[in-house]
This record gives C-alpha cells, sequence and structure tokens, in this order.
C-alpha cells in the first residue's frame, strides 16, 4: 500500500452533535465520505482507505456498512493527529497519507488524486488543492466575508506552484484590479480546499511539533507546516457539481439536500 486515505469522523461537535452520522438526502455524511475515499483509492490503485473515529457509534456504523474501520483516541487535537493515529492503529507504512475531511462529503474523488500525485512528483513534504476563483465567485466571497470573516481561505505561491502562505483574509491585495478585470474571467485568487496529503515522515514531524504562532492567530493549522520550513505543493483543481466546502450546522444539512435536488447526486452519478 503507497496511499492511505484516512477519514477522521469525530462524533463531538458543538453545531452539529453525531455529525458523521448525520443523514444527508438519506445516507449518512460518513458513508457519502468513505464511498469518495474508495473511489479515490480504486483510481489510485496502490491505496487503501479507512475511517478514523472517536466513538463506538461510528465505529458499529462503519463496520455494519462494511466501511474499514479504526478507533482512536478522543483527546486527540486535530483530523491530522487522528489520520496518523490511523496509521499506526492499522500496523500500516504507506508513503503518503490523506487527511480527508469527514464533514466533506462534496469533495471529488479527483481532489485526492491530484493532490497524492502531486506528493509523487513535486517531492514536498505535504500537498493541498485549491480553486482559482473567478471574479463572480470572488465577489461573492467577499460578501460573505462582510458576515463571517472566518470563514474562507486564500493561498499564495512561488513560480513553481509551492505554498508561500494561507490566510483568512483574501490574498493577493491588488492595487489595478479594475484593469486585471479586462484581461479575463478569472481573477488572480486562489481559494484553498481543507484537504491534505503528506508524506509518512512530514506528518509525523507536523504532528510532534507545537501549535506554531500565526497557525494559532489565523486558526490554521497548515500555517504549522510553513512556519516550520516544510514545504506545501499546491495544486489547482475545478469545483464539484455540489460546492459546499464542509457541514456544520443543521442549516448546512438543509443546503446540502436543496442542492443535490437541484443538481443531482454526486454519490449517485
Amino acid at each position: 500500500m503507497k496511499t492511505l486515505i484516512v477519514v477522521p469522523a469525530r462524533y463531538g461537535s458543538t453545531r452539529l452533535p453525531g455529525k458523521p452520522l448525520v443523514q444527508i438526502a438519506g445516507r449518512p455524511m460518513v458513508d457519502r465520505v468513505a464511498s469518495l475515499a474508495r473511489r479515490a483509492a480504486w483510481e489510485l490503485q496502490d491505496a487503501a482507505f479507512a475511517v478514523a473515529t472517536d466513538d463506538t457509534r461510528i465505529l458499529e456504523h462503519c463496520r455494519d456498512a462494511g466501511i474499514p474501520v479504526v478507533m482512536t483516541d478522543p483527546a486527540l487535537p486535530s483530523g491530522s493527529d487522528r489520520a496518523l493515529a490511523a496509521v499506526e492503529g492499522l500496523g500500516a507504512s504507506p508513503e503518503f497519507v490523506v487527511n480527508l475531511q469527514g464533514d466533506a462529503p462534496f469533495t471529488p474523488a479527483a481532489h485526492v488524486v491530484a493532490i497524492v500525485k502531486a506528493l509523487a512528483t513535486s517531492g514536498t513534504d505535504a500537498a493541498t488543492p485549491y480553486i482559482r476563483l473567478s471574479w463572480d465567485a470572488l465577489d461573492r466571497l467577499r460578501a460573505h466575508k462582510t458576515e463571517t470573516p472566518f470563514s474562507g481561505t486564500t493561498l499564495v505561491t512561488d513560480p513553481a506552484g509551492r505554498a508561500i502562505w494561507f490566510s483568512k483574509i483574501i490574498l493577493p491585495a491588488m492595487r489595478k484590479e479594475a484593469e486585471l478585470r479586462r484581461l479575463g474571467p478569472l481573477s488572480p485568487v486562489f481559494q484553498h480546499i481543507g484537504l491534505y496529503g503528506f508524506r509518512l515522515e512530514a506528518l509525523k514531524r507536523y504532528c510532534a511539533l507545537p501549535e506554531s504562532r500565526y497557525e494559532r492567530l489565523e486558526g490554521l493549522e497548515q500555517l504549522r507546516l510553513i512556519e516550520n520550513g516544510m514545504t506545501v505543493q499546491a495544486v489547482e483543481v475545478q469545483p464539484g457539481r455540489i460546492a459546499i466546502p464542509g457541514i456544520d450546522t443543521a442549516e448546512d444539512i438543509a443546503l446540502a439536500e436543496r442542492l443535490v435536488a437541484e443538481h443531482g447526486d454526486p454519490d449517485r452519478i
């Protein structure tokens, strides 16, 4: 096994308790994420996947559904720590480990495949995807941030596509935006997607490091990589049919079900 795709699935959630087992259009969220992990593993070929949970209810559900699952310590602070615990709990030694967020059921499997391929060719410690925003999408993000300023992350890269920085503010600032808008439909803003692939040794190092200064200030765990001199390959991908970055509230569930009704269920198409 060259790649292990781990789906961290924590039961406790302040805004949506039992989130992994909440149904979206008739299917539990953890089943949806496991399904896309299975598709990505099949495309990558030398790969496997597993749900990493902290709760016996999710453990039993996955076992009943035939989903590979491993129990991890409820006290682990992040999905990346849970991904490493899953590697250790399974007794695995993959070259690459993907942390596929358990509350992102509409992530295209192609995004997972893209970051693993980037790891294999770039030689970086980690890889993560982004979407280049159209000007219309950028306008929507700006409007969204007037209400929820810490929702939505952008990044900037060097000429080789390696991440220089991630932020909850919109990067880069543009002094001559009107001129740039006339050049074409795409803005220079990259919106980050919270999906990470690591080399196993890099994941071990990352999890052993203390929380970094800007990680704490911005609330972005990937800044720990940058602040400690680790390299992150940023990979441009296309948005999925249903573009919801994560499910956090009952309102998100309702929105997801409306979009499934409008655009079709990507898990069944």
